[in-house]
C-alpha cells in the first residue's frame, strides 16, 4: 500500500508541469520593409500554481512590394 502511494505521489510530481505553445506575443515592423515575429511557449506548473512563459523565439518575416 505504501509503494502505491509513493507511485501516485510520484507520478503526480511528474506530471506537475506543462507546457503549451508556441503563441505569438509581439508583431513590430523592422523598419526594413520586414516583420519581427516574437513566439513563445505558456509552462504551466500546475503543483505550484505558476503560470509563466518558457522558450521564446524571434522571427524575422521579409515582406515583397
Amino acid at each position: 500500500m505504501k509503494r502505491a502511494i509513493a507511485l501516485v505521489g510520484l507520478a503526480m510530481m511528474v506530471t506537475g508541469c506543462t507546457t503549451a505553445g508556441p503563441y505569438v506575443t509581439n508583431i513590430s515592423s523592422d523598419g526594413n520593409n520586414g516583420l519581427n515575429i516574437e513566439k513563445c511557449a505558456v509552462k504551466l506548473n500546475a503543483l505550484m500554481g505558476v503560470v509563466s512563459t518558457a522558450e521564446c523565439t524571434s522571427q524575422r518575416i521579409r515582406l515583397r512590394n
